[in-house]
C-alpha cells in the first residue's frame, strides 16, 4: 500500500479541495466547459497565454509573478480564468506549476469546475506525482456531497501504466473497487497497457476474457487486443481475433465514432460493476499467475447463443468470415485461445474468398483504418516472429478486402520478407511501393540498411541511409550496423561520411557510436605502416575529440569502448597513454565486473608482448596477481609466448602449469606458444612432439600451429623441414592458408628454386581451395574463367569474393592468376603435380637435421 504522506502544498490542496467541491457550481456541463469560456474574458486569457509562454521559454519566475498577479475586471476570478495554464500544464506535463496555480487559485477563492479537476489530474499523474494524484482522488472520498467518476480513475491509472509503477496499478484498483467504481472499456485499455509492460500474454487473456463478459466485442476493443497479442507475439490469438474484426466489419452493422480527443470509439463506454470477490483475481493484471497455454479462454458472447464443444473446437480453423456467413457468427462464441490441437496450425490456415463478396460493406474510412492497422500490427508481429508465410497471406487478404496497405503496413511487410528471404527480396518489395507512389517509411528504409550493411553491400546501405528525411533516434541502430561494416572493411573514409550525415540529421551518437568510433579511427597508420611520432600525435588528437564528443552527449566509457580504446593505443605503440588508461579502466570497471578488468589487462599484455616489451609485460602480469585480478586462458596464452620472447622454456612450463592449476585446458594456441620457445633455440624435434602430444590430448590441428614450425622454417632456411610440415598438413587433411603459402614461396625463392616455388604456390592454392579432387572440379567450371580472363576487371571480381566470407578462395584465385599470367601452365589435380608426389613419397616421420 502505498503511504500518503503529501507536500503542504498538496496538503493544502486538499482541504479546499473538499471546500470548494462542496459549491453547486462544481461540475459543469460538458457544454460549458467548452472553449467558449474562453472567449468570455479576452484578457484573462491574453494574461494566460503569457504565463504559458513564459513557462514555454523557461521562465519559470516569471510566470510565477504574473500568476501571483493574476486579477479579473470585476474582481471576482473563475476556473476559466486558469484553464489555459492547467491545460498546458496537463500536457507539458508540469505538476510542480499545477500545484502552484491550484494554491493561487485558492487564495484568490476561485472555484474549480470539471475541466480544471481533469487537467490537475492529469499534470499530476503525467509527471509522476502518483501519490499527490491519489490524495486528490481520497479529498473526493471525504467530501460527503461528491463522489468522483469512473474517468476520474481512468486518468490516474493512465498515468501509473506510463510510469511502470505495479504498486501504484494495484493501488489505484483497490481504490476503485473501493469506491464501487467498476470498469469501463478505457479501464479495460489501460491494464491492458500495463500487462504489455509487463510482457504477460497470460494477463491480456485474462482481461479480455474479464471484459467480454460486460462488453460484446466491438472493432475498436478487438483493434486495442490485436495490438497486445501482436506486441508479444501471440500471433494465434491476434490472428483470430482479426479475423472476427473483419467478420464484424462485413456485417456493415459497426459504426465507429472519432471524439474530440482524436480517438475511435465503437459503442458507448458505460461503466460496467466492479468485480465481486469471487473475480479478485481476473481484476488486476499484476496478479495473474501464468497460466498454462492450453487453457481455454472464451472471449465473449454476441448474444445468449452457446456453441458445441466441436463449434468452439474448430471455430478458429473457418477463413474469415465473408458477408454470406457473418450472420452465422450471432450464434458461437468467440475464442481467442483455444485448446492447442493438432490440426490448428497458422501455416495450414487458407483465405477463400468467393467472387459474390461484396467489399462495399467497408467503405466507412474509420473501419478501414482500423482494420489496416491492425492488419499492420499482426504483420508486423510476423515479421518479429520470422513468419513470412502468415505474413504473405495477411497481406493478400488486405488485397482482397480492398484494403489498401500503407506505409505502415509494407513496413511490416518488408521486414518479414528479410527475415526469411533477404534483403534482394525487400529491395523488390520497395520498389513495388514506390511504383504505388507510396513513401516508404524512415524504419522500412533503415531496416533494407541494415541488411545491407550485413551483406557488406556499403553502397547500398550508405545509399538507403541517404534516404532517410528526419533524425529519428530510433534508427541510430541502423547508422551504427553501417559502422561497425565499416570497420570490418576497413573503410574509415566512408565512416566519416556516415558520421557526418548523422550529424546533419541530428541523430545523437550513443555509446555503440562511441564503440565503433575509437575502433575505426583510434590508430592512424597500423598496420599498413610502422608508427611514428606523428601518427601518434594524430592518434591522441582523435581520442581527445571522440573523448570530448562523449562528454558533450554525456556518454561514458563502457567495457566495449574501453577496450577498443586500449587496442587503437597498443596498435600505435602508446604504451605510456596505454597505461595511463587501463589505470583509469581498472577504478572503473574493478568494482562491477573483476573478469571484465581481465579481459582489458589480456589486450594491454598482447600490446606489450607484440611490442616486444617483455619486461613490461612480466610486471603487468605480477600486478595481475598482486591485486588478485583472475587470469583468463588467454592472459596465460600471452604470457606463454611472452616467454619466447625471452626465450624461457622453464618459465612457459610453469606457467603451464598454472594454467591447469586455474582450471585452464591447453588450446592450439597454447601448443603454438609453447613452440616457439623452442623453436627460438632451432629445436624442430622439440616442436614436432609438441605437435604430436597437442593432437594425442585431442587437440584439433590447425594451420596456426603448423604456420609456427614453418615460420621458424622458413627463418633458418630448413626447406626439409618445410616439406615435411607440407606433407604433414596434407596428411592431416588440414587446409593450408596465405600465410603457409608466404613461407613455403619465401623458402624456395630464397634458395633458388623458382620452378618448385610456383609449382608448390599452385598446389597449396587449391588445397586451400579444398581438399577433396570432386570439389576442385567443380570450382573450375565455376573459377576457371576468372583465372586465366583477359579482362581487366576480373581481379576486381575475385576481390567480390571476399565479401561473402570467402578470403581464402579469393586469396587462392588471385594466387592461381597470377602463375598463369607468369606463363605457368595450370592444372586442377594437385595430386598429379611432381612437387606433391616426391613430398608424398618421403617418411612423414623421418625428421632431418641441418
Amino acid at each position: 500500500m502505498m503511504q500518503r504522506s503529501l507536500s503542504l502544498i498538496a496538503k493544502h490542496a486538499r482541504k479546499v479541495l473538499a471546500d470548494r467541491m462542496r459549491c453547486p457550481r462544481a461540475f459543469l456541463s460538458s457544454k460549458g466547459c467548452g472553449i467558449i469560456g474562453y472567449n468570455e474574458q479576452a484578457s484573462s486569457r491574453s494574461v494566460q497565454v503569457q504565463i504559458v509562454d513564459a513557462l514555454r521559454s523557461g521562465k519559470r519566475d516569471r510566470a510565477s509573478n504574473m500568476l501571483s498577479c493574476i486579477e479579473h475586471n470585476d474582481g471576482t476570478l473563475k476556473a476559466a480564468d486558469f484553464e489555459y495554464i492547467l491545460d498546458y500544464c496537463s500536457r507539458a506535463p508540469d505538476p510542480l506549476f499545477v500545484l502552484e496555480t491550484w494554491k493561487i487559485m485558492n487564495e484568490k477563492e476561485a472555484n474549480i469546475n470539471k475541466r480544471c479537476l481533469i487537467f490537475i489530474l492529469q499534470a499530476l499523474s503525467k509527471g509522476g506525482y502518483l501519490e499527490e494524484a491519489f490524495n486528490w482522488l481520497n479529498s473526493f472520498v471525504e467530501n460527503q456531497q461528491t463522489r468522483p467518476a469512473l474517468f476520474l480513475y481512468n486518468i490516474v491509472l493512465n498515468g501509473c501504466a506510463k510510469m511502470g509503477s505495479n504498486v501504484s496499478v494495484d493501488y489505484c484498483l483497490e481504490l476503485m473497487e473501493h469506491e464501487m467504481m467498476g470498469k469501463s472499456e478505457i479501464t479495460y485499455w489501460e491494464l491492458l497497457k500495463v500487462a504489455v509492460q509487463q510482457q504477460n500474454v497470460s494477463a491480456v487473456h485474462e482481461i479480455w476474457k474479464d471484459c467480454a463478459k460486460y462488453y460484446s466485442p466491438n472493432i475498436v476493443t478487438l483493434r486495442k487486443f490485436i495490438w497486445s497479442f501482436s506486441i508479444l507475439g501471440d500471433l494465434e490469438s491476434a490472428f483470430i481475433a482479426l479475423k472476427h474484426m473483419v467478420a464484424l466489419a462485413l456485417r456493415g452493422s459497426v459504426s465507429v465514432r472519432l471524439s474530440a480527443e482524436g480517438r475511435y470509439h465503437s459503442n458507448l463506454d458505460i461503466p460496467i460493476p466492479f468485480a465481486t470477490k469471487k473475480d479478485k483475481e481476473i481484476s488486476r493484471p499484476m496478479d495473474i499467475k501464468s497460466s498454462p497455454r492450453t487453457e481455454e479462454v472464451v472471449v465473449g458472447t454476441l448474444d445468449s447463443g452457446c456453441a458445441t464443444d466441436a463449434d468452439k473446437r474448430y471455430s478458429c480453423l473457418q477463413p474469415f468470415a465473408t458477408p454470406s456467413d457473418a450472420s452465422g457468427i450471432d450464434n458461437a462464441r468467440i475464442a481467442i485461445k483455444m485448446e492447442e490441437h493438432a490440426d490448428f496450425k497458422l501455416e495450414n490456415i487458407k483465405f477463400r474468398y468467393g467472387k459474390s463478396s461484396s467489399l462495399k460493406l467497408l467503405q466507412s474510412s474509420p473501419i478501414m483504418k482500423i482494420l489496416r492497422w491492425s492488419f499492420g500490427d499482426l504483420i508486423h508481429a510476423c515479421a518479429a516472429s520470422r513468419n513470412f508465410e502468415l505474413a504473405e497471406r495477411l497481406f493478400t487478404e488486405m488485397h482482397e478486402l480492398g484494403l489498401q496497405a500503407s506505409a505502415y503496413t509494407f513496413d511490416g511487410f518488408v521486414k518479414a520478407v528479410i527475415s526469411t528471404k533477404g534483403v534482394i527480396e525487400g529491395m523488390k518489395v520497395l520498389n513495388a511501393m514506390r511504383k504505388r507512389n507510396l513513401k516508404p517509411l524512415d524504419s522500412t528504409l533503415a531496416t533494407l540498411s541494415v541488411g545491407y550493411s550485413r551483406c557488406l553491400e556499403l553502397d547500398f546501405a550508405e545509399a538507403l541511409l541517404g534516404q532517410i528525411s528526419k533524425g529519428n533516434p530510433k534508427l541510430i541502430h541502423a547508422f551504427n550496423d553501417l559502422l561497425a561494416s565499416c570497420d570490418f572493411m576497413d573503410q574509415p573514409e566512408r565512416a566519416l561520411r556516415v558520421l557526418s550525415k548523422m550529424k546533419d540529421m541530428k541523430v545523437q551518437f550513443n555509446r555503440r557510436t562511441y564503440e565503433l568510433m575509437f575502433s575505426l579511427f583510434g590508430n592512424v597508420n597500423t598496420p599498413y605502416e610502422e608508427a611514428d611520432v606523428l601518427s601518434k600525435a594524430e592518434a591522441a588528437k582523435r581520442i581527445q575529440a571522440i573523448e570530448m564528443s562523449m562528454i558533450e552527449n554525456g556518454v561514458q566509457h563502457n567495457f566495449i569502448s574501453m577496450k577498443n580504446l586500449l587496442r587503437a593505443l597498443g596498435a600505435e605503440g602508446m604504451i605510456e597513454m596505454l597505461f595511463q588508461y587501463l589505470h583509469v579502466a581498472e577504478k572503473q570497471f574493478c568494482v562491477r565486473n573483476m573478469y571484465s578488468v581481465t579481459s582489458l589487462y589480456d589486450t594491454v599484455l598482447n600490446t606489450l608482448v607484440d611490442a616486444k616489451d617483455s619486461h613490461a609485460a612480466i610486471e603487468l602480469f605480477r600486478n595481475m596477481k598482486l591485486h588478485d585480478v583472475p587470469a583468463s586462458a588467454a592472459t596465460y596464452n600471452i604470457m606463454i609466448d611472452c616467454c619466447s620472447v625471452i626465450r624461457c622454456f622453464k618459465s612457459g612450463s610453469a606457467l603451464l602449469s598454472m594454467m591447469l592449476r586455474d582450471g585452464f585446458y591447453p588450446e592450439a594456441c597454447t601448443y603454438a606458444a609453447i613452440m616457439k620457445i623452442v623453436l627460438a633455440d632451432e629445436d624442430f624435434d622439440r616442436a614436432f612432439d609438441l605437435l604430436d602430444q597437442s593432437m594425442s590430448e585431442g587437440i584439433e590441428p590447425d594451420a596456426v600451429l603448423f604456420n609456427t614450425i614453418l615460420k621458424a622454417a622458413h627463418r633458418e632456411g630448413r626447406i626439409d623441414i618445410i616439406e615435411l610440415c607440407i606433407e604433414r598438413m596434407h596428411r592431416e587433411k588440414i587446409q593450408p592458408d596465405p600465410q603457409t603459402c608466404s613461407c613455403v614461396l619465401s623458402s624456395y625463392l630464397n634458395r633458388g628454386f623458382h620452378s618448385t616455388a610456383i609449382e608448390a604456390l599452385r598446389v597449396l592454392s587449391l588445397r586451400m581451395i579444398s581438399e577433396d579432387e570432386s570439389v576442385l572440379q567443380e570450382c573450375k567450371s565455376e573459377f576457371e574463367g576468372l583465372v586465366h580472363s583477359e579482362d581487366s576487371d576480373a581481379e576486381v571480381h575475385i576481390i567480390e569474393i571476399f565479401k561473402d566470407s570467402r578470403e581464402h578462395i579469393a586469396a587462392a584465385l588471385l594466387n592461381l592468376r597470377w602463375c598463369a599470367i607468369a606463363g605457368y601452365e595450370l592444372s586442377w589435380s594437385p595430386e598429379e603435380s611432381p612437387w606433391t608426389r616426391r613430398l608424398s613419397s618421403q617418411s612423414l616421420f623421418l625428421r632431418r637435421k641441418g
